[in-house]
């Protein structure tokens, strides 16, 4: 029976933490915020016979369990026991930090009570120091942003092991039936000959190969591609390496049926060969009979 890898994430309250596991949820883990160490056991079973979990399991466990402190070693130590690889990933900030994202947010440190919340943040990094001594990673959130965070944590996860991914959709559709509200990049060929004024090619789409061979007979579409191509090459790096989980890239003619079935298809072949997976989607190829 295959066992999952699984990540605690712990640490300093107001460290960011759900941030972290909002990270690993879109690398494809399966995220649990405040789960009692008790329940990982029976939780891990479960998962197994529904063969449930991604990627792997994360969770965040901290002071607000009562038992988490107490109870982790032998909890993780029976898990790993049986074949579990289990990671603990501390985050942790300046005092002066933390503060300042507790003035923000304006929510209540578990420790503080009546009490100063510099009391509190200080009371529970000395209660914590055990717990990061244990952890197989340390990550000091200083003067991250939620993206700077993100990143950071996915780096950790790629270097840990776990692929990072960015889903890539490629979508053709008309002008006339509106522009997709989801589309990150939108290209605009209605500027390439348009095989709707053709009469043997008006019924037909851009799948056909009399329509695909009228497209690029077009000494324009050749180049046109090859310049997209290269600002694609350059560009989806660049999401990947920000974070980005999604991406649309969106092609528009008038009607969606000819020119941008066509070009939507090229971008989506080029982007596979780039070893990116993605999906293609042409919106509106069923409209007949529109420009």
């Amino acid at each position: 029976m295959e066992n999952f890898d699984f990540i605690i994430i712990t640490g300093l309250s107001g460290s960011g933490k759900s941030s972290a596991l909002a990270a690993l949820e879109d690398i494809g883990f399966y995220c649990v915020d405040n789960m009692p160490i008790a329940l990982l056991p029976g939780f891990f079973e479960l998962c197994l016979e529904q063969n449930a979990g991604g990627k792997g399991l994360a969770f965040v466990m901290d002071l607000r369990e009562k038992g988490f402190l107490s109870g982790y070693r032998k909890v993780l130590a029976g898990l790993r026991s049986k074949g579990f690889d289990c990671r603990i990933l501390f985050l942790e900030a300046t005092a002066e930090t933390l503060v300042r994202r507790y003035s923000q947010t304006r929510r209540i440190h578990p420790l503080a009570g009546a009490g100063q919340l510099g009391d509190g943040i200080a009371a529970e990094r000395k209660l914590l120091r055990a717990l990061r001594a244990d952890a197989d990673a340390v990550i000091d959130t200083t003067g991250f942003n939620v993206h700077q965070l993100k990143a950071c944590m996915q780096g950790w996860a790629a270097k840990a092991g776990y692929a990072k991914t960015m889903r890539i959709s490629v979508l053709s559709f008309g002008f006339k039936f509106g522009t997709p509200l989801d589309a990150d990049l939108i290209m605009d060929v209605r500027f390439l000959k348009n095989p709707f004024f053709v009469p043997e090619l008006r019924d037909l789409d851009g799948e056909t190969e009399e329509v695909r061979q009228f497209v690029y007979a077009q000494g324009d579409t050749a180049e046109f591609l090859v310049k997209y191509f290269n600002l694609l090459d350059f560009l989806i790096p660049r999401y990947f390496k920000e974070g980005k989980a999604y991406l649309t890239i969106a092609v528009g003619c008038t009607g969606g049926r000819h020119r941008s079935v066509i070009v939507a298809r090229a971008l989506w072949e080029h982007i596979k060969e780039m070893g990116h997976p993605a999906t293609l989607t042409h919106r509106d190829i069923q409209n007949q009979g529109v420009l």
